[in-house]
């Protein structure tokens, strides 16, 4: 393998003046990258199709808990071995296996992610990063320990829209910045359509392995009731999912932390909803945190506000549209001088205090964001969201999981110390426990 890698890498490199904007696109090599997904249905499929338009990959094994939902991963590369348990795939194909792409729900994530990376292989793991904020820090932490190539899934890092808000915003356009707001038009439990769980217990279909796909979380009967767990509607779900903001957030403040160079998470949460219990995440949701300034803003603490479910920002825009003209899940960024719309996929807009509206700017280049990983992957250079980026984020959003259970106050996070000072009770949620058979802790340490 090593030799197979230097290998790549030495063609890539080779080639790169001829490769542009993925280094080693479209050239005649006799050996490729090696992956193996984890998760082959619903967005892992997204995932493996646009991997595998590459020309440099290979993939050597699909795994899925659910073999039913391995019928079209077939379809693209025959006869590739299909395994449902990835801890058996990762332990016989070790050898063979150079990367693994991960998309299964939320709380497998971490574990996914870290058995791989122990092994050298590199990782791709769709958003957010982790399920809890411990997790987010050990897989960073192993990341680099190992010195693997990372990428998370926030794949709208590298569209034109959200890199040409970065530049924007980088290039003074509109000073710097005084406050964000953000928000999604998605509902905490919007997908599954439940707020508790059904009642009884359904036969577990031949082709799933429950209790694979419980993995870490509490054990709880498997439920046929259409879009509750399984395939659909785990996100809503607090052992499984993040909710509203665990959905979009790595995606919506992506360009905002890009754009800001932020490396602190936040020191303080505030938080507000209109209603939850201990099964799922409320249908609407508020939250205000600051984090460290940078060179681009104007002070050296900067607020950001959170809005879901339908929720818009406050008023305090004058220069903007009417905000039933904003869309309908995005950000608001105000400047020194002027503000910036950044619609969820979709092009900015720059807005100048005295003149208003300005499409006086030039489309930044989009990039690939799976071949990127794949290019990184064989030069063995780190794309620019890897998983120490992606666990600042994601710490960020699942910090927000943590205060709403404590809607109204205000809590202060100490980040070297990973807890809260002034609740001790929220800290059961910084990390969980694991179930036996799935302990989280005995992997990293083993």
């Amino acid at each position: 393998m090593t030799n197979r890698r230097q290998f790549l890498k030495e063609s890539a490199a080779a080639t790169a003046a001829v490769a542009a904007p993925a280094f080693v696109r479209g050239q005649n090599l006799n050996s490729k990258l090696q992956l193996a997904s984890i998760g082959s249905d619903g967005k892992g499929f997204s995932d493996i199709k646009a991997m595998s338009a590459h020309n440099y990959q290979k993939y050597v094994a699909f795994c899925d808990v659910d073999l039913e939902r391995t019928l079209r991963v077939k379809e693209i590369s025959p006869d590739t071995p299909i395994y449902q348990d990835f801890r058996e795939m990762l332990t016989e194909r070790g050898d063979e296996i150079d990367a693994v792409t991960v998309s299964t729900p939320d709380h497998m994530h971490a574990y996914c992610s870290i058995m791989a990376m122990k092994m050298g292989k590199h990782v791709y793991c769709q958003k957010p990063l982790t399920h809890n904020v411990w997790e987010a820090r050990q897989v960073a932490k192993v990341a680099k320990d190992v010195g693997v190539i990372t990428r998370m899934g926030n794949q709208i890092h590298s569209h034109q829209f959200y890199r040409t808000a970065v530049e924007l915003i980088q290039s003074g356009r509109i000073g710097k910045v005084k406050r964000v707001d953000s928000w999604s038009g998605a509902t905490g439990h919007g997908k599954s359509g439940h707020i508790s769980r059904p009642k009884g217990e359904d036969p577990v279909p031949d082709s799933l392995d429950w209790d694979s796909w419980i993995g870490v979380a509490p054990m709880r009967p498997y439920s046929a009731a259409e879009r509750c767990y399984h395939p659909w509607g785990w996100r809503d779900w607090q052992d499984f999912g993040g909710g509203a903001i665990g959905d979009f957030g790595c995606h919506i403040l992506d360009p905002v932390f890009t754009a800001l160079k932020i490396k602190g998470p936040p020191n303080d949460y505030f938080a507000e909803h209109s209603g939850m219990n201990g099964e799922v995440w409320p249908a609407q949701s508020t939250f205000r945190f600051t984090v460290p300034g940078t060179e681009f803003t104007e002070n050296d603490r900067i607020r950001i506000t959170w809005n879901d479910g339908g929720r818009l920002p406050s008023t305090g825009w004058s220069h903007l549209p009417d905000r039933e003209a904003l869309p309908r899940s995005g950000s608001l960024i105000l400047g020194e001088t002027g503000s910036l719309v950044i619609p969820h996929v979709g092009a900015p807009r720059l807005y100048f205090t005295e003149t208003g509206y300005s499409d006086d700017y030039e489309m930044a280049e989009g990039r690939d964001h799976y071949h990127d990983w794949i290019d990184g992957c064989i030069l063995e250079e780190q794309p620019t969201d890897g998983f120490d980026y992606g666990g600042l984020l994601t710490e960020t959003i699942l910090l927000a999981n943590i205060a709403i259970r404590f809607p109204g106050e205000t809590l202060k996070w100490d980040a070297d110390a990973l807890k809260f000072t002034n609740r001790e009770e929220a800290n059961q949620w910084v990390s969980r426990d694991y179930r036996e058979g799935w302990d989280l802790k005995k992997l990293i340490t083993a």
